[in-house]
């Protein structure tokens, strides 16, 4: 319906307002709360009015909802094509881009491991490629203590 108020809930939030204002205020409350939201309505358009009128002739064709950033976004960049964004659009494909790296990889004969990879000792796995790492770069020898530095702590 309206606010993504099905029916049921319309009638859920009428019988409540029933039980809890009563027959007899109700209308009364609808009025008021009707006014209040026209009255709301005039003095948001007024405040666009005077901004208008403060911003001069070169914003004329602002319109307030052009400030949500995806209206913004669809208005300048997608309909309005004078950077060329279309073409350079249509021309990156990123699964074409992505096979042709494929293919010079396969046939430049360098073998890419992945994580799930099996090796002759079992699968590769990373914490085991890390310590042979740090192992290779780490000039200590096996169950030597690293220098101690007591400014650093």
């Amino acid at each position: 319906m309206f606010f993504d108020i099905g029916p049921f809930e319309l009638v859920t939030i009428v019988l409540l307002g029933v039980i809890v204002f009563g027959p007899d205020k109700l209308p009364k409350l609808i009025q008021d709360l009707t006014g209040m939201i026209r009255k709301l309505r005039e003095f948001s358009d007024s405040a666009k009015a005077d901004l208008r009128k403060e911003l001069g002739p070169e914003f004329k064709d602002f319109e307030f909802e052009d400030l949500n950033p995806k209206t913004f976004v669809r208005k300048n960049l997608l309909e309005n094509d004078s950077l060329g964004l279309k073409e350079l659009r249509n021309s990156f494909d990123l699964k074409d881009e992505l096979s042709t790296v494929t293919e010079a990889v396969s046939e430049s004969g360098v073998t890419v491991r992945t994580a799930g990879d099996r090796t002759a000792n079992g699968p590769v796995n990373g914490s085991d490629l890390l310590r042979k790492r740090v192992a290779a770069d780490n000039p200590l020898s096996p169950g030597e203590n690293p220098p101690f530095d007591a400014d650093a702590t």
